[in-house]
């Protein structure tokens, strides 16, 4: 009688495409494997944005150009705002708006302490998303080197 091979060895061995939501863990957008940051813990304050100057796992490039991060404000202001309308709108369903009481103040103390408490995550995961803009996912990473940074100055470097 023969015995069957269990299906799990084929899957093993195939490589599943990484998903979108690894970049919400802070991993490399180009090969979605390897961490941007240096630290994984977001709440150690002093390293909380020192990142890898290169990808461990593909050796894309993190610093592209001279001051490149500064458009990553803009990417954490829309996640300020869209995790403010969150609130407010569980706040809306589950508590409810008065102009009768404080129940607008409450709400605007709780968000303050929860947009404070995410900061840390905001931030890396804003750095992540604004070079996922420019570096694209590649299929190939193993076989293809990652672009060498056209426009970078190493006396400019943390120089922000």
């Amino acid at each position: 009688m023969e015995t069957m091979q269990p299906a799990t060895a084929d899957l093993a061995s195939q490589e599943s495409k990484p998903s979108f939501l690894n970049l919400l863990k802070c991993k490399c957008p180009r090969c979605r494997r390897g961490n941007m940051f240096s630290e994984k813990n977001p709440y150690k304050l002093r390293t909380t944005m020192k990142m890898n100057e290169h990808c461990p796992v593909c050796g894309q490039p993190f610093d592209i150009e001279v001051g490149f991060y500064y458009g990553s404000s803009y990417v954490s202001y829309a996640l300020a705002v869209a995790l403010t309308a969150a609130t407010f709108i569980a706040w809306w369903v589950l508590i409810g708006f008065s102009l009768h009481d404080n129940r607008l103040f409450y709400w605007l103390a709780v968000n303050a302490v929860i947009l404070v408490g995410v900061q840390p995550i905001l931030m890396r995961v804003a750095r992540t998303l604004w070079l996922a803009f420019f570096v694209r996912y590649n299929r190939e990473w193993k076989t293809t080197p990652a672009p060498k940074p056209e426009r970078t100055n190493d006396d400019q470097k943390n120089n922000w």
